[in-house]
């Protein structure tokens, strides 16, 4: 049996040496014709006149590629910018003729001072009327004043007006370079990407089940093994768990950031996402196509490793179903029948963007399936959760359903013992997991009021920074870079303890409206420790556990690790009746053990 785990460990590490070197690859040449099929007619227009020479011409990198796209779209858009702007001497003529007119500002000047007779001209007195409504029959007392609100209005048509209408905004600019890297590319993956599939996925899928199925497992004890755990590079942030964070957190900057840079990867799933959706693959289909193959094999190990808990194996055959059919295949399969794209277990505010306009504007227009996503989405926010939660707790939903806890729990289980236990992280768990509960609120309130008024601002801030900066801190950055990297250096909740908003909402409810508590037998605990180190929350299980008292608390999940490590059967989870809940401290020799928040 030995010698199948090393073979398997060879095929893994093969597979994944095959994956990393995929990446470089390829080299490539953006054509006419694939120019054609991924820019609008004006966006093909402007890239055919000022980038003539990048047509046809090989580049030996993703790298020199990008580069070159990235120096051309801001060559673009400043001479866009250079033609469509305002200049100073058109605001001056402007405040003057307003000064002129007893100090009201009137739209009918902007014709007369900048005419309409070019195209450039007339859209500068269209972006005016858009942009500038709000001056119109105003009146100043000074010249100053009116040519500083003047500039800003200007200077809003150029952030937004120009380049969002003419040019190529950072949205646009990101999608081109990864379409046009990715069409452009030619090499051997993009020759042969079942081939490359079957030599990374199925090598590193075969090569692992090797390494976690052999008898000798299945036949020695089942349950945590504490052996050498504080000593392995892996499992206790020494070199390899040190290397494996790295490579994660590259992982996530590249899929969120510079997907343009991974193209061969997203390439070698084409035909997996041809089969599901009927198109090709984007990097979120590649992220959820690695995230659900993920879940399934460590959630092998994880079954096959707490064997002796029914609890346990059929939880983690809960969230290996619920991130296959409803995290992955479920919305794929929608997109093939041309339907939004929705994940039927994912929850407002995790699901930050389920209100943005765009969102919910699909949804509308998608009759009455888009209809019922949005009621089903409005009902587990509303009903759902704190019905679920009050009988059952949190862990229906953080341990039982959730793609971003299916994954802490079986990709992350060997990294649960490295969380901080300290009072002090717990007083900033607090802070920061309601901060961004906090964040979340205020960004969506700041949406909605957009999507019902038509305004961007409120109270001076632009609603659409507000979710740019959510998206792109919390959504991305700490849900994805700093959650997933993070795991073998901070231990495999670190999201979901720190940084997720729904675990804030959902620990609310359980802490001051719920049945669901863990119950101790304090004469049975013998303090070895157990359900505290293993407990991927921080939470000293063992302090409450000596004194017999029940566990309340909020970021509890109920994973139920704590029950299932404890060699004398002390811990409990239960869905009782709330009368007791909050059990009466136990009386000591002279010592009152007070209840811990």
């Amino acid at each position: 049996m030995k010698i199948i785990q090393s073979v398997g460990l060879v095929m893994f590490l093969a597979g994944f040496a095959i994956f990393i070197g995929s990446f470089f690859t390829a080299h490539y040449r953006i054509t006419d014709e694939i120019l054609g099929n991924s820019t609008t007619e004006t966006e093909n227009a402007l890239i055919q006149e000022y980038g003539e020479d990048m047509l046809d011409h090989n580049f030996a990198t993703s790298y020199t590629l990008i580069s070159q796209l990235s120096g051309l779209f801001e060559q673009i858009n400043q001479e866009l910018l250079n033609t469509y702007s305002f200049t100073s001497d058109e605001l001056q003529a402007l405040a003057n003729r307003a000064m002129e007119q007893g100090g009201m500002f009137s739209l009918a000047n902007v014709e007369q001072v900048i005419g309409a007779d070019s195209e450039a001209a007339s859209f500068k007195l269209k972006s005016f009327q858009d942009y500038g409504s709000w001056l119109d029959q105003r009146q100043y007392e000074n010249q100053q004043a009116l040519f500083q609100d003047l500039q800003n209005v200007a200077e809003n048509i150029r952030l937004y007006g120009i380049i969002n209408q003419k040019g190529f905004d950072r949205y646009r600019i990101k999608d081109l370079k990864f379409q046009l890297a990715k069409a452009a590319g030619n090499g051997p993956v993009s020759r042969n990407p079942w081939l490359f599939l079957g030599l990374t996925y199925g090598l590193c899928i075969i090569g692992a089940m090797m390494y976690i199925l052999p008898k000798r497992k299945l036949d020695g004890p089942p349950g945590i093994k504490n052996n050498n755990i504080f000593f392995s590079a892996m499992k206790n942030k020494g070199w390899l768990g040190i290397l494996t964070g790295t490579f994660l957190i590259v992982f996530y900057v590249l899929l969120y950031y510079f997907p343009e840079y991974m193209t061969n990867w997203i390439i070698m799933v084409d035909p997996i996402s041809q089969i599901l959706k009927g198109s090709d693959a984007g990097r979120f289909f590649l992220y959820g196509f690695i995230y659900t193959l993920c879940i399934l094999v460590m959630g092998i190990r994880m079954i096959i490793k707490y064997r002796h808990s029914k609890y346990q194996m059929i939880r983690t055959a809960s969230v290996m179903f619920f991130q296959t059919a409803f995290a992955f295949l479920i919305p794929e399969i929608l997109l093939r029948l041309n339907k939004p794209y929705f994940d039927f277990k994912n929850i407002w505010p995790l699901d930050y963007d389920f209100f943005f306009d765009n969102e919910l504007q699909t949804l509308i227009d998608s009759g009455s399936l888009g209809i019922f996503m949005l009621v089903w989405g409005i009902v587990l926010i509303l009903v759902a959760v704190p019905v679920l939660v009050y009988f059952f707790g949190k862990r229906w939903y953080c341990s039982w359903v959730c793609g971003c806890g299916g994954l802490a729990e079986t990709l992350g289980d060997p990294y649960r013992q490295l969380s901080d236990k300290s009072l002090k992280a717990w007083k900033i768990e607090r802070w920061m997991i309601h901060a961004v509960l906090v964040f979340a609120v205020v960004m969506t309130g700041g949406v909605l009021y957009t999507y019902f008024t038509g305004s961007g601002q409120v109270f001076g801030l632009s609603t659409y920074a507000v979710r740019e900066t959510y998206g792109a801190w919390i959504g991305a950055g700490f849900a994805g870079v700093v959650g997933t990297g993070f795991y073998p250096l901070m231990g495999n909740r670190v999201w979901c303890r720190f940084g997720c908003p729904l675990a804030a909402y959902l620990g609310m409810v359980q802490r001051f409206k719920s049945r669901f508590r863990i119950t101790t037998n304090g004469g049975q605990c013998i303090s070895c420790g157990n359900c505290s180190t293993y407990c991927e929350m921080g939470i000293d299980v063992r302090w409450y556990a000596q004194r017999g008292q029940n566990i309340i608390r909020s970021s509890c999940v109920g994973c139920g690790i704590c029950s299932a490590v404890c060699p004398r059967g002390v811990l409990n989870l239960e869905n009782a009746p709330e009368s007791g809940r909050l059990n009466e401290p136990i009386l000591i020799g002279n010592d009152s053990f007070k209840i811990q928040a």
